[in-house]
This record gives structure tokens, C-alpha cells and sequence, in this order.
């Protein structure tokens, strides 16, 4: 009979020397490396870490981080328990062309060292994916991080988009939108520089603004003309094949609609007019082949484009976020010492832990979470999403 095995990925994004940088989150790596081990039985060589700030780990780029992930997923055997942290930027995009979020308007992505996004719907068909019988808790230290198991229940917390979805632009539109103002989240606190809050005399938020997602983009390609409606194209010119499944779906569509006009430079010019052609010399015979009427599931690697198909509630996963999906998460240092430096909410679970010895379900270390939160004065509020069995089970295990 399998002896039940624990198993985790803990990621971990400094950004250091970049704009994007933060000073905790491997910090928060480190505090959940030893309380797995002390308070949960993980061995340390179960247990993959990806941090930035040490060139001897594995770097938390995108392609390393979907192949620690998916390498938990194969390793997994029914009964086991999986376990993944993250601490680092999250940022959201408008949601895509064609495909209406169900639940926020928005994709919540994650922010992997080089910019290769890791999106809301990548979280849900990993999720789909772990074998049954096994659990699968994700903790994410990261700015709107609510909606970022796609269609996870939402046990505690207010990120389920309220009243009509935001509806989708049309195409033209989509690849042309600029402007900061409607697309940011209505809490997002500005990019918050030093300032002084409680005991900390640092704190920043864990999001990545648009702005300066495309910068960062700008600077890595070279061109200048990248936008928001442009930056899914970015990042498949930048990462190719590496690129998040959704984001290849999304070129899919693009590439389509250009072909379908019967003009090959689609009537684009710089990374438009790039993509364009990389779509067609690279993915020309992969996206013939996946055309509906000649699409056969069978014949699909587990890493074939995401599709728009809905499934039904993610039932194998738990998320506990640091924040709700229009909401920040706050990095701070107490009196300004980066060596001592954490996740608001990272922090939080390791102090309810501590007080605990680790005996304590979902819903109450979500609930303590936003007790200790409000009284240190954050006003981000942690979330928990699950299936009803799930929120009253142990924490990991």
C-alpha cells in the first residue's frame, strides 16, 4: 500500500535591481521551508525551491516554474498531499478577446522573475490535473490573488465579479487599448514607495502595475510600441513556445483572424507585424492541426494551447490568498531591515502556526489571518477557495 507522501514547490521573487523589486518574498520561501518540515513531516528533499537571489537554485522563471510544478504533478501518487507556495508580484489583465472571465473581468496572473506570466486558467487545468484522492493547497503572497485558482468556490472572501461580466472589446479595439486608469484595480494604492505603517518603516505592494509590466516588456524586445492589448503578443514573441498555454491560445486566435483577411503581415508592423510571423513560421502546422472541426483531444500534448472550455468547479485544489482579486498585498521590513523583510500575509500564517503548533483548518487560519491583518493595520483581506469539505480540513495536512 503507498505510504502517504508530502510534496511541495516553494517560489520565490526578489526581482532584485530590477523596478519590479521586492524584499520578502524569499524570505517567505525560507520561513515555510522549515515549517513544513517542523510542523508538517516534509522532508527536505521533497520539498523544490525557486528563488531569484541565490544563482545556485533554480531561477523562478516561467518555463522553471511550470516545470516544477507539472514535476510534482507527475511524482504525485493518490493520498498525497502537494503543497505550493508563492511570494512575488501578481498582476491581472483585461480579460481576453472572446473570453469573458466567468468570475472577475480579469486574468489574476502571477509574475515569474523574467515576466512570463503564469495566468488564472494555467492554475485551474494544473489543478484539474492532480490525481484523485490527492490534495493540492496553494498559499499566494501576491497581489490579486483571489480569482487565481479559476472557478475555485469561494469560501471567504469577496472576489467574484458583482453584476454583468465585463464584456470583451471587439479585436481592433483590443490590441489597441492604452491608458493606466479603468484597468487598474480600484484598491491599488498607487505603487506604494517607502512610507511608515505600524512597527515597518518599508512597505510596498506585491503588484505589478501595467505600466510597469510594459516597460519592463519594452525594454526586453526592444520595441516601443507595446501596449496593453499587446502584451499577450509580447510575451508570446518574447517566450515562444515557452509561453503560458492561454497566451498561445490567445495567438491562435490572433493568427487566425489574420490569416482569415488573406494577408500575411496581418497589415501589422512592429510586434504585432513580429509576432505575426513567428505565429506563422513556428506554429503555422500546429494551429492547422488544432482547428476545431480537425481537433482530436487525443492527439494533444499536456501541454497543448488552453482552450476556452469551461469546467466545472476545481474541486482537488485549495487557495489561500493574501488578498482579494482587486486588492494588493503588502511587503514590508519591521524597522526597515530588508534581511528581516516578509509578506504581510506570509507573516501572518507563520505567527497563526506558531500559536497553534500547526492544528488549525483552512477556514481558521484564513480567519485569523484577516483578524491579525486588520489589527496591524493592512487592509488587504486573505481569501479562502475550496470545495466545502476543504475548508474545514487541516491546513496541508
Amino acid at each position: 500500500m503507498h505510504e502517504m507522501g508530502k510534496k511541495a514547490v516553494l517560489i520565490g521573487c526578489n526581482y532584485k535591481g530590477t523596478k519590479a523589486e521586492l524584499k520578502g518574498c524569499v524570505n517567505d520561501v525560507w520561513r515555510m521551508h522549515k515549517c513544513l518540515i517542523h510542523y508538517y513531516g516534509f522532508l527536505d528533499e521533497d520539498i523544490t525551491i525557486l528563488i531569484d537571489t541565490d544563482s545556485s537554485y533554480t531561477q523562478p522563471t516561467g518555463k522553471n516554474i511550470r516545470s516544477a510544478m507539472s514535476r510534482l504533478l507527475r511524482s504525485a501518487q493518490p493520498g498525497d498531499v502537494l503543497f505550493i507556495h508563492y511570494s512575488g508580484h501578481g498582476t491581472r489583465l483585461p480579460a481576453e478577446t472572446g473570453d469573458e472571465d466567468d468570475t472577475t473581468g480579469y486574468d489574476e496572473c502571477i509574475v515569474p522573475t523574467d515576466m512570463n506570466l503564469i495566468t488564472d486558467e494555467d492554475f485551474r487545468e494544473f489543478v484539474a490535473k492532480v490525481p484523485k484522492d490527492c490534495r493540492i493547497t496553494i498559499v499566494s503572497d501576491s497581489c490579486h490573488s483571489g480569482g487565481l485558482i479559476e472557478l475555485a468556490k469561494e469560501q471567504i472572501g469577496e472576489s467574484t465579479h458583482e453584476g454583468e461580466p465585463i464584456s470583451s472589446p471587439g479585436f481592433k479595439n483590443f490590441l489597441h487599448r492604452t491608458g493606466e486608469g479603468t484597468l487598474e484595480p480600484r484598491d491599488i494604492d498607487k505603487e506604494l514607495g517607502e512610507l511608515n505603517h505600524g512597527d515597518h518603516s518599508y512597505m510596498k505592494n506585491r503588484s505589478l502595475s501595467l505600466s510597469t509590466l510594459i516597460d519592463i516588456l519594452k525594454e526586453k524586445t526592444g520595441e516601443d510600441d507595446v501596449e496593453i492589448g499587446k502584451i499577450r503578443p509580447t510575451l508570446f514573441y518574447i517566450f515562444g513556445e515557452d509561453a503560458s498555454p492561454k497566451v498561445k491560445n490567445f495567438i491562435k486566435f490572433f493568427w487566425n483572424k489574420v490569416q482569415l483577411g488573406g494577408d500575411e503581415s496581418g497589415g501589422h508592423s512592429g510586434i504585432l507585424g513580429l509576432v505575426n510571423n513567428l505565429a506563422h513560421g513556428l506554429l503555422n502546422y500546429k494551429l492547422s492541426d488544432s482547428d476545431e472541426e480537425n481537433d482530436d483531444p487525443a492527439k494533444r500534448t499536456p501541454e497543448a494551447y488552453a482552450t476556452s472550455t469551461k469546467h466545472n468547479i476545481v474541486e482537488r485544489g485549495i487557495l489561500l490568498s493574501g488578498c482579494q482579486t482587486d486588492q494588493t498585498s503588502a511587503d514590508a521590513s519591521p524597522h526597515g531591515n530588508p534581511d528581516e523583510a516578509y509578506g504581510a500575509f506570509s507573516n501572518a500564517i507563520q505567527a497563526i502556526i506558531a500559536e497553534t503548533g500547526g492544528v488549525v483548518t483552512n477556514r481558521q487560519l484564513v480567519l485569523k489571518a484577516r483578524k491579525k491583518l486588520l489589527r496591524q493595520g493592512y487592509t488587504q483581506k486573505p481569501g479562502l477557495y475550496c470545495s466545502d469539505d476543504h475548508a474545514s480540513a487541516p491546513f496541508v495536512c
